[in-house]
């Protein structure tokens, strides 16, 4: 939570800062989409063979590194910050930080079944969620009022979120488990690609959450809707990134005092599909109360999609696999975030930002009707609490 709400704040500064340096308008979109390609590239180059280091290494140790560097580039964007560097320095500091977390995120995420049973894994899996959520409503929440003070400020609580984060990585304790050492050949590093392409749920369920973040994302926006749209400030433009996390944390809270889904492919397609709805909902709201409820709306219908689909990666994932297969989620994922950043501030620049966003929404509910068509297997998806891992031979769902 510590380190996320660093991140959170972080990312809030760069977004504001980048916005005001454009000068606003297209051009501020066009440059806080270039932050979302200076982030997602790292991912891109470097998630697969992360991952197949955090299945031969100590996965907590990676973390200990990779936590280190981030909490040094921070520090980089504070200076860079005060002393009015150029927005090059700015860009090169960002994507030392996102190489940094790219490098860990496989460990990071790979490391929750290590601390719990299988047997509550769902249930865990959702409380982690709602831990994220709690962290993504008060970072941006924060970060806006640190902000609308000193933006230096918020990349130097960054570096003692990840700094403090980093400490408490010291203490951890985790279940051994049995390594696989395989060289690091093509074919090992690859060997979770494989995995993913032929189980027809892990693929279909994070093609549909890669493709609708890639379409559905506002969140490199919201600084334009705040401040040209909207007209509420930096203050405004913090509860805006925050409503997405209050909206998760609500429907986390639900999911985890509820038993585990019993009709999980059914939920998964109805979430994303509302998720394009409230995106574009929100493209054409002129009032602040409702573009808040939308994007509180699209943070409760993603926190669905994120519990079906980190359960079934990491349940459907035998233990020796689990780092590479959740590089492959990584870069599906994680990588459409930054890249659905640089998509939108590209059509922003073009289009303008109301279209880039409805449009975007547009596209999410159509890929929630072609994953239906292409993977109809995913409908049947039933109870989480039954899943077990596939035979990484077989590959088969």
């Amino acid at each position: 939570m510590i380190c996320v709400i660093g991140q959170q704040m972080q990312s809030v500064a760069i977004g504001w800062q980048l916005f005001q340096l454009a000068g606003g308008g297209k051009r501020g979109a066009l440059w806080q989409g270039w932050a979302g390609g200076v982030q997602a590239l790292p991912v891109l180059l470097l998630a697969l063979p992360s991952g197949h280091m955090a299945d031969r290494f100590d996965r907590r140790r990676m973390l200990i590194v990779t936590q280190s560097c981030a909490a040094v580039f921070s520090l980089g964007l504070a200076a860079a910050s005060h002393l009015h560097a150029s927005v090059g320095l700015l860009y090169l500091f960002l994507g030392l930080g996102a190489t940094a977390q790219a490098v860990g995120w496989p460990a990071r995420a790979a490391l929750l079944p290590q601390l719990v049973p299988d047997s509550v894994f769902s249930n865990a899996a959702t409380w982690n969620s709602s831990s994220f959520q709690i962290a993504s409503v008060l970072g941006p929440a924060l970060g806006g009022i640190i902000v609308s003070y000193s933006v230096t400020s918020a990349y130097l609580v960054d570096a003692a979120c990840a700094a403090s984060f980093l400490a408490m990585i010291y203490s951890l304790r985790s279940r051994p488990i049995q390594r696989v050492r395989q060289a690091a050949t093509l074919e090992s590093v690859l060997a979770g690609a494989r995995f993913v392409v032929h189980s027809k749920f892990i693929l279909a369920t994070i093609t549909l959450d890669m493709f609708a973040v890639l379409f559905g994302g506002a969140t490199y926006l919201i600084p334009n809707f705040a401040s040209d749209i909207l007209h509420v400030g930096a203050v405004g433009f913090g509860w805006l990134r925050a409503a997405p996390a209050f909206g998760a944390f609500a429907m986390a809270i639900a999911i985890a005092h509820r038993q585990p889904m019993q009709h999980a492919g059914r939920a998964l397609l109805w979430a994303v599909a509302g998720f394009g709805l409230a995106t574009i909902g929100f493209g054409f709201s002129r009032w602040f109360a409702v573009s808040f409820v939308m994007l509180l709306l699209t943070g409760a219908f993603d926190n669905v999609s994120v519990v079906i689909r980190n359960t079934l990666v990491q349940m459907l994932t035998p233990e020796h696999m689990r780092g590479r297969v959740s590089a492959v989620n990584s870069v599906f994922i994680g990588s459409s975030n930054e890249i659905g950043g640089l998509e939108s501030g590209l059509t922003g620049y073009w289009l303008g930002v109301v279209r880039s966003v409805v449009y975007g929404g547009i596209g999410t509910v159509l890929v929630v009707l072609s994953v239906n068509l292409v993977w109809p297997e995913v409908r049947k998806i039933g109870a989480l609490n039954e899943l077990h891992p596939i035979d990484a031979g077989a590959g088969g769902a």
